[in-house]
């Protein structure tokens, strides 16, 4: 007895080294440190955050009413993020099956049969059996699929959170990319105005000998110029607007928004650890689970070189009895146990574990490509917030003298002190730095998003 009991401990242990029954634990080797750059100090990791920007609930983070309206709209309409819910629930009917292999197999088969030999009295014979099969889960074959299927639902669950995250994103900087090119358009619009008085005052001084027809021509082809960047702008607009309605999957039509000046987004980040990026980047972690689920089809590979041992049996009523009917029928049970080892299957079994292994060793490297990829969108997040901040104090003060200037000229233009050369050039440079600002403000917008989107928020 004490010899059996030694040969199962030995056995279990070493079924256990071989991975059979162990789950799924992230790789040594997986590097977390390091992931993203410190805008202040190359080559440094962020200090440690206790909060986290990418947590926030999206409402917080997009306070404008008509962006929120349309956020919700695109979270129930999306045509790719339904497409992921009903990934998931496709991972939700492969686990239940996957549970199920843990209870018996049942199975009613009524037989009935009628004979007759020789035109004699017709026999009637039947059988009510019920019959089970049950696998015992000795060496993981459900196990390890069973837990293949719940990773792969989690999977599916952050590939769902991925997406979703994408779409509000892509909300976001859809609509601000509209309130830039509303805000450009009314810049260009302002400019043309000024513009067509500058060419009207100088064709009125052309009469009194003022100017030249010279500068009365280029005066024009530089309102025309404005005037011809208004339809691009406008068409830009439209292009927008139909790649908008596309997400909100609906007709291409136009998109109510706010403006510009009234947005409002948060000004300062914590963005965490680099561990935190594991607990809130769904496609990371959809990358994890990727990298479970095929682990634990290499131990399903592994399990394949064992036996299966199967219990069966039968119970049911029966009138036959051989050769003899017996009326009424009497009880029929049976039980079987059988083993069943591979023996001719060993060399499709070793390939099949050695595609499993490659399959996990190509995970872990999609695993980790993930990892770092999510550090690259943070810190070049991170670096376009702060290097547009930066601009941005710069070119207000551009604006400014540009916009001093451009009148400067203008009223000295209209006194004969200055010359026509000197008003354009003026003015073109002023339209030039408010262009340059309503991008930058879009700049600085669109590193919030997707900073926001790099460190996982919007996921829930």
């Amino acid at each position: 007895m004490k010899g059996k009991i030694f040969i199962l401990v030995c056995a279990t242990s070493l079924l256990s080294s071989c991975h059979i029954y162990k789950a799924y634990d992230r790789p040594d080797d997986i590097s977390a440190e390091g992931l993203y750059r410190d805008t202040a100090t190359v080559n440094d990791t962020l200090v440690s955050d206790t909060t986290n920007f990418g947590n926030l609930p999206w409402r917080e983070v997009f306070t404008d009413p008509q962006l929120q309206t349309l956020i919700e709209q695109a979270l129930a309409n999306n045509a790719d993020l339904r497409t992921a819910m009903l990934s998931v629930k496709q991972a939700e009917a492969a686990l239940l099956s996957a549970r199920m292999a843990y209870a018996p197999q049942l199975a009613l088969s009524p037989q009935g049969t009628i004979s007759s030999w020789d035109g004699q009295k017709a026999s009637k014979t039947y059988s009510v059996p019920v019959t089970a099969s049950w696998q015992i889960d000795l060496f993981g074959q459900i196990l390890n699929p069973k837990r293949s299927a719940q990773v792969s639902l989690k999977q599916a669950k952050f590939q769902q959170q991925a997406v979703q995250t994408q779409v509000i994103a892509s909300a976001a900087n859809l609509y601000y990319t509209l309130l830039m090119l509303d805000r450009q358009l009314q810049i260009s619009e302002a400019t043309a105005e000024v513009l067509k008085e500058n060419l009207t005052t100088m064709e009125a001084m052309y009469t009194y000998g003022s100017v030249t027809s010279a500068g009365i021509e280029q005066s024009r082809s530089a309102y025309a110029q404005v005037v011809a960047s208004l339809s691009d702008i406008r068409q830009s607009i439209s292009e927008t607007e139909n790649s908008f309605c596309l997400l909100l999957n609906q007709p291409a039509q136009s998109i109510a928004r706010g403006v510009l000046e009234q947005q409002e987004l948060p000004a300062s980040f914590s963005v965490g650890i680099p561990l935190q990026l594991l607990s809130n980047r769904p496609d990371v972690q959809a990358a994890e689970m990727a990298l479970a689920s095929c682990y634990y089809n290499t131990n399903s590979a592994r399990a394949a070189f064992y036996p299966a041992i199967t219990l069966s049996g039968s119970a049911g009523w029966t009138n036959s009895a051989g050769a003899a009917i017996v009326n009424p029928g009497k009880l029929l049970a049976s039980a079987v146990g059988s083993i069943t080892q591979p023996l001719f299957y060993r060399g499709a079994n070793i390939a099949r574990l050695r595609q499993a292994k490659a399959q996990e060793e190509q995970a872990k490297i999609q695993f980790q490509t993930a990892l770092l990829n999510a550090g690259n969108e943070v810190s070049n997040a991170l670096s376009l917030y702060q290097n547009t901040l930066d601009k941005a104090q710069a070119r207000a003060q551009q604006v400014e003298s540009a916009r001093k200037a451009a009148t400067d000229t203008r009223e000295l233009f209209t006194k004969s002190t200055g010359t026509y050369l000197e008003v354009l050039s003026a003015q073109q440079s002023y339209l030039s730095a408010q262009l340059s600002e309503v991008s930058d403000t879009f700049d600085l917008m669109q590193a919030t998003v997707t900073l926001y989107q790099a460190l996982g928020g919007g996921r829930e």
